[in-house]
C-alpha cells in the first residue's frame, strides 16, 4: 500500500462550499493539465484507461463492518459530508454516472454535482423491466443528458428528452460490458458506476471496473447490507487482490482499488507496447 494522503475539507451538508482550490480542477483534469499534488494523488488515475478508450470507476460507502444501510435500509448518511463530497467530485469528472433501478426506487437521487463546483455528468438507469416511475428526481431536465437502458418492449412514457438504450438481458440482467459498449457508442468515455450494490459487484465480478472506490466510515452497524456481494470462493488465495493507495477524507479512509489489470477491452481495445 501507498503513502496516506490528507484531503482537508470543508464541506457542509446542503451546501455547495467555495473550495477555490478545486474549483478549476473539472476543467483542469479534462484539459490534461497538472493538478495539485493532493487532486493529483486521488484523481490523477482517472484521466484515461489502460485497456481500451474506457475509464470505469465505482464507488461506495460503507461502515466498518462492511455495511451500506441498517436492516431496516437506513443510509443517510452513513459517510460525513467529506466523503459524500468526494462523490460529488467524482461526478463532476466523468462523462457518466450509472445507477440501477433499485436505487432510484429506494432512494430517489437526483446524481447532480451540488456538493462542489462542476458540470453535472450524463445520468444512466438500468431499468430491464420499466420500473422507474417518470417523476424520479434523475429525470428531472437539465443541462445533463438522461438515458433509460431497458429490454422493455413498452412502458409507461418518461419525460421529454429522456434517450431509451435497448440492451437484451443475460440471466435477468444487462452484461456490464454491453452496457459499456452501448454508453461508448453514444460518446461517453468516463463512467462512475455510483449504485446499488448490487449493480457494483455486477461490474466488478464481470472485470468491467478500472478502479473502484471503497470510502469506510468509522461507525459499525453490526447488520445490514453488504456493499458488495460477489460469487462464493473457497479458498483466500482465490480472493481480488488489487493493488491500493489509500487515503484520509476527514475522518474516512478512502481505499483507491486498481483493477484495471484484470478489466476486458470493451471499446477499441489498446494495442499492447512493443518490445524494444
Amino acid at each position: 500500500m501507498k503513502a496516506i494522503s490528507k484531503q482537508v475539507q470543508n464541506s457542509k451538508s446542503g451546501s455547495k462550499p467555495r473550495d477555490r482550490d478545486w474549483d478549476e480542477i473539472p476543467a483542469t483534469f479534462r484539459s490534461a493539465g497538472l493538478l495539485p499534488p493532493h487532486w493529483e494523488a486521488l484523481f490523477g488515475p482517472l484521466r484515461s484507461g489502460s485497456v481500451d478508450d474506457l475509464l470505469v470507476i465505482a464507488q461506495t460507502g460503507q461502515s466498518l463492518d462492511g455495511r451500506i444501510a441498517t436492516p431496516a435500509g437506513h443510509s443517510h448518511y452513513i459517510n460525513s459530508a467529506a466523503g459524500r463530497a468526494h462523490l460529488h467530485r467524482l461526478r463532476a469528472l466523468v462523462d457518466a454516472v450509472v445507477v440501477g433501478v433499485a436505487t432510484v426506487v429506494t432512494d430517489d437521487p437526483q446524481l447532480t454535482v451540488r456538493l462542489v463546483h462542476g458540470p453535472c455528468p450524463a445520468r444512466v438507469v438500468l431499468d430491464p423491466n420499466g420500473r422507474a416511475a417518470a417523476d424520479a428526481r434523475v429525470f428531472a431536465a437539465n443541462d445533463a443528458r438522461r438515458l433509460v437502458v431497458t429490454a422493455a418492449r413498452s412502458r409507461p412514457p418518461l419525460p421529454t428528452g429522456i434517450e431509451i438504450v435497448n440492451l437484451p438481458l443475460t440471466e435477468g440482467r444487462f452484461a456490464p460490458a454491453a452496457i459499456l459498449g452501448a454508453l461508448a457508442e453514444r460518446g461517453f468515455r468516463r463512467i462512475l458506476v455510483e449504485g446499488g450494490p448490487a449493480t457494483i459487484s455486477g461490474f466488478l465480478a464481470a472485470s468491467c471496473l478500472d478502479r473502484l472506490h471503497v470510502l469506510v466510515a468509522p461507525i459499525i452497524l453490526g447488520a445490514g447490507p453488504a456493499g458488495l456481494a460477489l460469487p462464493p470462493i473457497t479458498r483466500i488465495d482465490e480472493a481480488l487482490r488489487p493493488s491500493v493507495r489509500i487515503h484520509r477524507i476527514a475522518e474516512e479512509v478512502l481505499f483507491d482499488c486498481d483493477f484495471s489489470a484484470r478489466r476486458v477491452p470493451v471499446f477499441r481495445a489498446k494495442a499492447p507496447a512493443r518490445e524494444a
